[in-house]
């Protein structure tokens, strides 16, 4: 099962339903029906945080209302997403169950409320959300309305409970076998932390342990073991009575708490809920990172993914809830079609009356009816998709990727020292962009993924090398593939111990230089690096071509400098940037933080040197603000060009024409702000 299983004539276009909080007025129910088919709304999730609507009391299961919205929404024509509703649980489940609420860090009890607040161990919580789950799958499992299941909600967070602790600790005999097996690993001999028997060892806590950088690392991996562990129980309790129905459950991007790799491995398709925050004249930067984010999903399973929650409008927890500016919801959709998704779906369909996001945006607002301008957008939305049906099942095909690692994130932000900000995620995240500016599909992959389908990979501060990760790199390398790397890599390994025989650990050979210290740069500190070759433009300023945050002191092991510092620091003359001829590929060590500016023309040169064939529709380069991306079937590419810009653009396009609208394009082209076009190329043959 996979996408392919989920919808196989068009996009979903859809939302969050929650009938449950309008039961008591039947006019709101039979008025949201044709609203969605007047919306172009195919698709409603439904269940998510409904439990205390479907089992009010123990044992006593009120399953009607939702069996009467399925039947309603079949005979309209709209596909059903069932949820579990393991997310936020009954006040009578907490009261009859307190194992279930879970205990901070600090070993305080939680109190009953908010949602995602139950531990992840408890039996009796396992058994009471396995049930429930086993009884909506029996009940609605062939229901010809249900098209996915949606296994809870965002999961997140963790317990410090002692059923937890207990799991803890056996998870560790596990990993380990023997406690000096873990001893070494965690290097207790630091300030005498050796343990001599098992049930010493707690979770971190900030009353607590907190120093041993071994346990902290574990921690988070159990954390996310167990919320897996979780999650196979709530499929597997769905898949008892109906094991054809594909399942997934909404993930957050590059969110850190969970390692989510892991969990994909579970689901049939992805999904992803983001929530850009647009702000005017910096559109470019939030749509370049909000593209971050669904590579950051659809590379989970290398498939398109699902659009879970997005909204049409605002949001309701950041510091200035804007709404979307006209032409920028259309825009926002393309842009996460461009990128891979096969749905659009909208956190939510209709606005609640009170609670906690009364004010967070919906496709129906407060008025109650369809006479907006968010209801006019979403409609729109709903008919641009319905017009590109055969694009929801193409490919996004990349030859560069950007690793970007869940455990070398832990690793790097909890490791004391150098800086207190490692800026990891900003880093990462500029490469990202710099790349995209050169027109570039970029996968965001993890340590563990397969290189062999990559002509570049760029690995910034990789600071910790799982087991096997120097050798695939120098085979990658090798065979022809180019790399680049950074400041801050190869330090330690995976359980946080330091590499010894200096820095960059196993990487020293690969990039042919030793870095022999760093030197971490204050805020005000800059620092100046002269190209010693015509790799970088010589148009980028003396402040595009300066360096921050860090500084390594580097010594030639192989490499060539491409540029040097040209400071008053006693480093003055020495490497800020090499380039290694290793075996068919080339190996380049970027060693201190460098422009945004400075990226793009360095990605630029590399690539004109490695890329077989370009697209036609780049050889005059890509405007700064205008975003590409491309998908692609047996039959034809199609070319993503979105303008997120405050003002016009002008794109030559080659007469095309522009498969939205079926308009034929001159060959010299205004994109407007926000404006789209999509470029359908045939493929030679057909």
């Amino acid at each position: 099962m996979g996408y392919q299983a989920i919808r196989k004539n068009g996009f979903w276009h859809g939302a969050d339903y929650y009938p449950e909080q309008w039961l008591d007025d039947p006019a709101v129910l039979e008025e949201d029906i044709r609203m969605m088919k007047l919306a172009g709304i195919n698709v409603v999730t439904m269940g998510v945080f409904a439990w205390s609507a479907l089992e009010p009391e123990e044992g006593k299961y009120t399953f009607e209302w939702l069996e009467e919205r399925m039947e309603c929404l079949y005979r309209a024509e709209i596909d059903v997403i069932l949820a579990t509703p393991s997310g936020a649980r009954p006040a009578w489940l907490a009261r009859r169950y307190p194992e279930v609420l879970r205990t901070g860090s600090d070993r305080s009890k939680n109190l009953y409320g908010m949602r995602m607040n139950h531990c992840y161990t408890s039996p009796a919580y396992r058994m009471l959300v396995g049930r429930i789950d086993r009884e909506l799958a029996r009940h609605f499992g062939s229901h010809p309305a249900l098209k996915a299941w949606h296994i809870s909600n965002e999961y997140h967070g963790e317990c410090h409970c002692g059923l937890c602790q207990e799991a803890f600790r056996c998870w560790l005999k596990i990993k380990y076998g023997d406690l000096d097996s873990l001893n070494r690993a965690w290097w207790t001999a630091f300030w005498s932390k050796t343990y001599t028997s098992w049930d010493q060892i707690e979770s971190p806590s900030p009353v607590g342990e907190r120093a041993v950088m071994g346990l902290n690392l574990d921690w988070k991996r159990f954390v996310t073991d167990q919320t897996k562990s979780f999650m196979d129980m709530e499929i597997e309790a769905v898949r008892t009575f109906s094991p054809d129905v594909p399942v997934t459950t909404n993930m957050i991007g590059s969110f850190t708490e969970i390692d989510y790799p892991r969990l994909a491995s579970s689901l049939d398709i992805a999904s992803i809920d983001i929530y850009p925050e647009w702000r005017p004249r910096n559109n470019v930067r939030t749509a370049l990172d909000a593209g971050f984010e669904y590579d950051v999903i659809r590379c989970l399973k290398k498939q398109p993914f699902l659009l879970m929650e997005t909204t049409p409008s605002m949001t309701s927890w950041t510091e200035f809830c804007k709404p979307k500016h006209p032409g920028q919801h259309l825009a926002s959709c393309i842009q996460a079609v461009a990128h891979g998704a096969t749905s659009v779906q909208y956190f939510q369909w209709r606005k609640s009356r009170g609670a906690f996001e009364k004010f967070h945006g919906a496709v129906i607002g407060h008025s109650g009816h369809e006479h907006t301008r968010v209801f006019r957008e979403v409609s729109q939305v709903g008919e641009v998709l319905g017009n590109i049906p055969q694009i929801a099942e193409a490919e996004t095909r990349a030859e560069t990727a950007i690793l970007y690692d869940w455990n070398n994130r832990w690793a790097l932000d909890g490791a004391v020292g150098l800086r207190r900000e490692k800026k990891h995620e900003e880093i990462v995240r500029e490469h990202y962009r710099a790349l995209r500016r050169c027109g570039k599909n970029v996968d965001v992959i993890e340590e563990e993924a397969d290189l062999s389908c990559y002509n570049l990979v760029i690995a910034p501060m990789l600071y910790m090398l799982k087991k096997g990760l120097a050798e695939r790199l120098t085979k990658f390398a090798a065979e022809g593939g180019t790399l680049v790397l950074s400041y801050l890599s190869g330090i330690v390994d995976e359980n946080d111990l330091c590499f010894l025989g200096g820095v960059p650990g196993p990487l020293r050979k690969l990039a042919g230089v030793w870095c022999e210290e760093m030197d971490p740069l204050c805020p005000e500190e800059k620092v100046n690096c002269l190209m010693k070759s015509e790799v970088i433009s010589a148009s980028l300023s003396e402040s595009e071509c300066a360096c921050s945050d860090y500084c390594d002191v580097l010594h030639l092991e192989g490499a060539e400098a491409v540029a040097v510092y040209q400071c008053d620091a006693y480093y003055d003359g020495f490497p800020a940037l090499t380039c290694n001829r290793y075996g068919k590929g080339r190996v380049w060590y970027q060693a201190s933080r460098f422009s945004e500016e400075f990226l793009v023309e360095l990605y630029r040169d590399i690539l004109s040197h490695i890329e077989k064939k370009s697209c036609r529709f780049l050889s005059a380069g890509l405007p700064y603000g205008v975003e590409y991306s491309s998908r692609d079937d047996r039959n034809a590419v199609y070319h993503f060009f979105t303008n997120w810009n405050d003002r016009q653009i002008t794109l030559k396009v080659y007469n095309a024409l522009d498969y939205l609208t079926g308009n034929r394009m001159e060959e010299m082209t205004t994109l407007n702000p926000f404006q789209s076009i999509v470029i359908q190329e045939q493929c030679p043959g057909n």
